[in-house]
Parts: C-alpha cells; structure tokens; sequence
C-alpha cells in the first residue's frame, strides 16, 4: 500500500468544514471527487482534523492510499489546482510511509483569530469586525490562566462524541497589528468550537462584562454555559500543523 500526504489550503466560506455530510458542500469532499477522477479509482481523504463551517485554512493535510504508487505526484498537484475551485489550492502531494498518519501523528495545530477593528472591505469574510472599545491588556492577562489547565469542555461544543476534553496548550497570546487584533494559540489538540469560545470568553473580558479572576473559575465549572460567546467562524484561520516527517 502507498500513501501520500497532500498539503492543501482553502478558503472557507463556501464549505461547510472540511468533513464529508450529508447534503452539505465541504473540502474533502471535493477533494475525493477531484482525485477520484483524476486517479480513475475511488479515493477517501483522511484530514488532520475537521474545521467547522465557515473556517478558514492557511495549511491543512490530508492522506490518501492507493495500491499502485504514483507516476508523478508532481503532475497529480498541478492537475488538481486546474481542477479544484479557486478557493482550494494544493501546494504538494508526497509520498510518506504507510503507517504515517495525518491526523494521529501530527504534533501540534496552531489556529489564529482576526480581530479588524476597523470596517475594511478586504478583510470582509476573514475577520470578525469588532470596533467597540477593549482592555487588551486584560484579555492578555486572562490568557495567562490558560497554561494553567489540560480540561476544556467549558469552552466545547456540546453532545461531542470526543473520548476526552483535555489538550496542552503551548501558545496563547494576542497581537496588536496595525487596525488588527491577533489571537494565537497552539496546541496539541483542539475541542470543537474550542478557539472560537475561548475568544468570545476573553472579548468578554475586554468588554470589562466579564473580569479576568473570572477565566480560572469558567474553566474550572466545566460548563459551556459560563464560558462566553463564540465568535464568528470568518475570523478563525487553522495556520500551521507541526509533523515530524520521517526521512
């Protein structure tokens, strides 16, 4: 058996994430339509993770095995981007060992949330435009505490069908560019809807509706209803997934 990687990104808006449902446009399944033609056999996409509608992804991977390796995985890229819509695009297809897997070995994913906090026309539909004044210095205060705890499921989706809600936070930190908020975080492994509830909560923070004492004791309830809003999805942007490729 031969399995490839791609490395991929898209655009988000249209699709609703990246996994495969019912009556519902999303990314793998234009990519298994794409390269099923392309390979004239039937081919399933295994992803890194799953981006929720609406989702952006600056760098994602996926892998797909077939029994008879590949003449060129070079033209295989090259006939997919003139295939695919214009909102996805493959960088690379490559070859890695059979046991190597896109999701189970990657090491970490580092998502970013944009904050445009002036209206800006080119940034419509990949940020969350928020002009009311924030404390910036409390919502980076609060991101302190995230270090401090591995249980999210205050800041989970409900009714996941996730064995456990525990991740390692690396990174948190937020970033003033130019009219732009940046929010970072890194992570082993993210909950669904987790970056964008962790956000909300700590914009609620700016707001002063919240106060930043406040972040330890809404982890610690394990209760989604504590945490704050979810952001909308247009400003969250998967950016990076970390491997140790062999070789």
């Amino acid at each position: 058996m031969n399995r490839y990687f791609i490395k991929l990104a898209y655009n988000g808006a249209a699709y609703h994430g990246w996994q495969v449902q019912d009556n519902a446009r999303t990314v793998q399944q234009e990519l298994n339509e794409k390269v099923s033609l392309m390979l004239n056999e039937e081919v399933n996409m295994t992803g890194c993770g799953r981006t929720d509608t609406g989702v952006h992804a600056r760098e994602f991977y996926a892998h797909f095995d077939r029994k008879q390796p590949l003449e060129s995985t070079r033209e295989l890229a090259f006939r997919l981007n003139a295939f695919l819509p214009g909102d996805i695009v493959v960088y690379n297809i490559f070859e890695v060992p059979p046991d190597f897997h896109a999701r189970f070995d990657a090491l970490s994913r580092t998502y970013k949330y944009y904050i445009s906090k002036q209206k800006d026309p080119f940034k419509a539909g990949q940020s969350y435009y928020y002009h009311a004044p924030l404390d910036v210095n409390k919502m980076k205060k609060a991101c302190n505490f995230l270090f401090d705890y591995s249980d999210f499921t205050s800041f989970s989706k409900l009714h996941t069908q996730t064995k456990t809600n525990n991740c390692n936070i690396f990174e948190a930190y937020w970033e003033e560019i130019d009219n732009m908020l940046v929010f970072t975080i890194k992570a082993d492994r993210f909950l669904r809807n987790m970056v964008r509830a962790i956000v909300g909560t700590l914009l609620e923070i700016g707001k002063e509706k919240l106060e930043v004492v406040d972040m330890p004791h809404i982890i610690e309830a394990k209760d989604r209803s504590k945490a704050g809003f979810s952001v909308p999805a247009e400003g969250l942007f998967l950016e990076h997934i970390d491997y140790d490729f062999p070789g």
